[in-house]
């Protein structure tokens, strides 16, 4: 079955510089040091661009796992969108859409994911929980590695 959640991320940094950062390989890995997540083929380093793949390899539930994702929808510095190509989910689809509130930058990360192997409860249980906490984590190192300081 599948599932969509959105995690909500606001900092007080410059919207391109968090559009950009969200777009990094290089932040990307940073943000995932916990789970050994690096890139390992398409591309490795930098900011990506429309039409872009990178493959990730990760550790989670301590299984290594593979996927390989595209960038399939740009809009600097609105949007931008990741779907899965290959890899552990039956779907995998990550919208990224930046806006201003204020004096602050709103990062909202909308994950739409199906397992193939989990059933709907067990996806609701397990998966979405440990995807959740991923994404609330990698957007709070974002903000924080770009936080301007007084």
């Amino acid at each position: 079955m599948v599932q969509t959640f959105t995690v909500t991320t606001r900092a007080r940094v410059p919207l391109e510089d968090l559009f950009d950062a969200a777009l990094s390989v290089d932040s990307h890995v940073a943000s995932m040091a916990a789970t050994g997540e690096r890139a390992i083929a398409g591309v490795t380093s930098g900011v990506m661009r429309l039409g872009d793949s990178v493959t990730w390899r990760g550790r989670h539930f301590g299984i290594w796992f593979t996927m390989t994702s595209r960038i399939t929808h740009l809009d600097r510095p609105n949007v931008f969108v990741d779907e899965q190509q290959r890899g552990p989910f039956k779907h995998f689809r990550h919208v990224h859409r930046f806006e201003r509130e204020g004096e602050l930058v709103v990062m909202h990360d909308t994950i739409t994911v199906a397992s193939p192997v989990f059933g709907a409860f067990a996806e609701r249980l397990v998966l979405v929980p440990h995807l959740r906490r991923l994404i609330r984590d990698r957007g709070e190192h974002l903000a924080g590695s770009l936080t301007i300081r007084p």
